[in-house]
């Protein structure tokens, strides 16, 4: 059990801390759900807003129901030749959140190294459980792949990312891409993912820190998981219970030492490390969940988005990996 006392949290994120846990931490799974689809609502307009200093249009990609998936693509002004494309997927516990929100990880990434960001508004939780966030991923990773070259993306470099639930999504996609074998991944990065639905860690047990604590937790993964539950819940949708890390790409990631994620963190990292999966991790002491978009001025903040942006610019100009090349 984690409980987490004021001096665990870092000075300079205590104030942000507390405030945003009054607005996003509810009484109940009820509340926290009538709250989300407020959240949703009120984001709906900011569909379509670009990114300053940065080019960007939507793109629509078919599902095979009929219906279609809106996404966002960014790319820097004035690119020369062909770049690494990154698939980003979005936070908020699978049940919230717009890719146009975190348009600032898409200017830091893409001002490290030139880069096309492509970024799905996947179907979220309140909408359709799982398997539906998965199948937006993964159709847009292949959608990346076949349309590479009209957009200006090096086929051999295609890096998936994202932040929480999106962190989850993309430690998902890597094991649903590789046992599927038609993309290969080159880079992942998959930061403070939600990857465990039992809850059963030390950290992620009676944790109170603010932001995100276990009982949140508890919600978000119901809802995504729908009607599946216990023994049935496949690896696709909580990589945690993966027992086959082999072959999966590079990988970077950061977590702060408060929050409910940092144990399954963990596990994941050294699961990779024992597979010979090349790593890049840093623990951030006093940081609760998704402390560098609370306040990323924070020291801690800085520390970790330097540390990440270092791992992104060492990937870019080290890892590649031919698509339709790779065997098990």
């Amino acid at each position: 059990m984690l409980k987490v006392t004021d001096n665990m949290i870092d000075k300079q994120l205590r104030l942000r801390g507390l405030l945003f846990d009054r607005l996003v931490n509810k009484s109940s799974k009820e509340n926290y759900l009538r709250y989300v689809k407020r959240v949703n609502k009120l984001t709906q307009p900011l569909k379509g807003i670009g990114a300053r200093g940065l080019e960007s249009h939507e793109e629509w990609i078919p599902r095979k129901d009929g219906t279609t998936l809106r996404v966002r693509v960014y790319k820097p002004k004035n690119v020369k030749g062909n770049v690494p494309g990154v698939l980003w997927l979005h936070g908020g516990g699978y049940s919230q959140g717009l890719p146009e929100l975190y348009s600032g990880r898409f200017t830091r990434l893409i001002e490290a190294r030139d880069c096309i960001v492509v970024a799905p508004d996947y179907r979220l939780s309140v909408e359709a459980p799982y398997p539906a966030a998965l199948e937006d991923a993964y159709d847009t990773l292949v959608w990346i792949k076949h349309q590479a070259k009209a957009l200006g993306i090096k086929d051999n470099q295609l890096m998936v990312g994202g932040e929480s639930a999106g962190g989850g999504l993309t430690a998902a996609l890597t094991l649903y891409a590789r046992d599927k074998g038609e993309v290969n991944i080159a880079f992942q990065m998959p930061l403070y993912p939600m990857l465990d639905d039992r809850n059963n860690t030390e950290s992620a047990i009676d944790n109170d820190a603010p932001i995100w604590n276990t009982e949140v937790n508890k919600w978000a993964w119901e809802l995504y998981l729908g009607e599946v539950t216990g023994d049935d819940v496949p690896i696709y949708a909580a990589p945690a219970r993966a027992t086959d890390f082999r072959h999966l790409p590079p990988t970077v990631t950061f977590v702060g030492d408060i929050e409910p994620f940092r144990d399954e963190t963990i596990y994941y990292i050294n699961q990779l490390k024992d597979a010979e999966v090349p790593v890049d991790f840093k623990q951030l002491k006093g940081g609760f969940h998704g402390f560098d978009i609370i306040h990323p001025k924070a020291d801690i903040s800085q520390e970790a988005l330097s540390f990440f942006t270092e791992s992104f610019k060492y990937a870019v100009d080290h890892y590649t990996v031919e698509q339709n090349k790779y065997t098990r």
